[in-house]
């Protein structure tokens, strides 16, 4: 990422620090975070020395890959509160943010285990996201879908369980439609 006094990339650095962001991506998701650096870098079309330009560490990589995630949340969700009902973006917005959370609790040890504080690196991107949580939650109990005793913390609790509960899971799809028919069945009025 580049800081406030730092040139803009070139386009083909540009392109190739995307090019990474995106193989990184896809190689923690499915195969974890031991993949070695030279293997994402092989896999991406470039050099090792290209990777550690854009990211010095693993733990660099690692921590990029997050922000990006949650910064992609970020703008699909604001498109689902634009596009949807206030329960059906709230809902909406529970199920990406589950379904993006695969491999996220793997990255945080990685992080964790090199002495890096994800929680931290990721305050601005998590803030953001909880900001938006606070909205599409107040506009659903404003217009009756939701319950009015669920507080925000509540909310989060249940899109950490449930994240937990749909790695516990495995890919079945239609136990994983049942435990979110379970929980918003939960979060709506009785």
């Amino acid at each position: 990422m580049s800081g406030p006094t730092e040139r803009p990339l070139r386009a083909d650095a540009a392109r190739n620090r995307a090019r990474l962001l995106d193989t990184a991506t896809q190689v923690f998701t499915t195969r974890g975070t031991g993949v070695p650096t030279e293997e994402i870098a092989r896999a991406a079309g470039v050099g090792v020395g290209t990777l550690f330009r854009h990211f010095p560490t693993k733990e660099a990589l690692l921590e990029a890959v997050m922000v990006r995630r949650l910064e992609e949340i970020a703008a699909q969700a604001a498109r689902l509160e634009a596009e949807l009902q206030p329960a059906e973006a709230l809902f909406a917005c529970f199920r990406l943010v589950i379904e993006q959370s695969a491999g996220k609790n793997d990255f945080a040890r990685t992080l964790a285990a090199a002495g890096v504080d994800a929680h931290a690196a990721l305050r601005e991107s998590s803030d953001a996201i909880q900001a938006q949580f606070a909205r599409l939650l107040d506009r659903a109990q404003f217009a009756g879908a939701v319950r009015r005793d669920l507080g925000l913390p509540e909310l989060i609790a249940l899109m950490a369980g449930t994240s937990t509960t749909m790695e516990h899971l495995g890919p079945d799809p239609g136990a994983r439609q049942r435990i979110f028919d379970v929980v918003f069945d939960g979060l709506r009025p009785h």
